[in-house]
């Protein structure tokens, strides 16, 4: 099937549905080396993942399972808040588990129409919680 839609194209028809039409990046990672290799990275990697995070570049990240076998060989998934592909890309490509060799990964552009999250605020004691489970 061909689209008829550019990808500009695309989130302009989406914002005229009234949708969110957010661009973000999905970072699809995988291991190319050992998972030793991988598990020396990890403190660097989970440090610039935190980083992310706290300057707000970081929508979500965490590991893919292997729906067939139900194990996880070591792919994971990060969403990106970035300005463009090539910002994407970069973000990606300084992650110390990608930098060392251990994994590689691939950036694809990702709308964000429809969705949400749900998160109660408790004035009396000053904490939040998201709802992870979702309402009947």
């Amino acid at each position: 099937m061909t689209s008829p839609l550019t990808w500009p194209g695309l989130l302009e028809l989406s914002k005229g549905h009234g949708f969110l039409a957010q661009q973000l990046f999905a970072v699809f990672t995988y291991p190319v080396k050992s998972f030793a290799d991988i598990e020396k990275m990890l403190p660097e990697h989970l440090d610039y993942q935190v980083d992310l995070e706290a300057r707000g570049r970081m929508f979500a990240a965490g590991p893919l399972c292997d729906v067939e076998t139900e194990s996880w060989l070591g792919r994971g998934l990060v969403v990106i808040r970035a300005s463009s592909l090539e910002e994407a890309r970069e973000i990606a490509a300084s992650d110390p588990m990608h930098k060392s060799g251990a994994r590689n990964f691939e950036v694809i552009p990702w709308c964000v129409n429809e969705g949400g999250f749900d998160l109660r605020v408790r004035f009396s004691n000053g904490t939040a919680e998201l709802q992870h489970t979702p309402r009947s």
